[in-house]
């Protein structure tokens, strides 16, 4: 069964794609049919699978979220108490636990089975830039 580690490097919170990188993947491994799973090797980070022709869904995405969970600065926030990786740290778990840091995505005629209109995406809840680890397990 194949599988490899990708990275995705961010540049704070927001949504990166990678779908190009997940279907070369399922490409080189060379299988007709099987389910591709797609797992993220962090906590403060999660996976989408989400529009990506119009950037104004990100955009709107990465606000709902901001208002979700504001930055534990915020004085409605104050009551969390895992502070200690600055004022984005406790927020980020939470939106990743509101999330998924693993999706299933079947590959049907050697690709990916993505309808017209969705990508995938990493979904950065932290402010600072980070490399994030993400596992792609092709299996029959």
């Amino acid at each position: 069964m194949p599988q490899t580690v990708i990275s995705i490097p961010t540049r704070g919170q927001g949504l990166y794609a990678f779908s190009d990188q997940a279907a070369a993947f399922v490409h080189a491994a060379g299988q007709a049919e099987g389910l591709l799973t797609i797992f993220v090797r962090h906590t403060s980070c999660s996976l989408l699978i989400q529009e990506n022709a119009d950037p104004d869904v990100q955009r709107d995405l990465g606000e709902f979220f901001r208002r979700l969970v504001p930055p534990s600065n915020e004085p409605s926030m104050r009551w969390m108490v895992h502070t200690t990786e600055g004022p984005d740290d406790m927020p980020a778990h939470v939106k990743a636990a509101l999330t998924a840091t693993s999706i299933g995505i079947p590959v049907m005629g050697g690709r990916l089975a993505l309808g017209t209109w969705q990508g995938i995406y990493l979904f950065e809840h932290r402010d600072r830039p980070h490399r994030r680890e993400v596992v792609l397990h092709l299996s029959p």
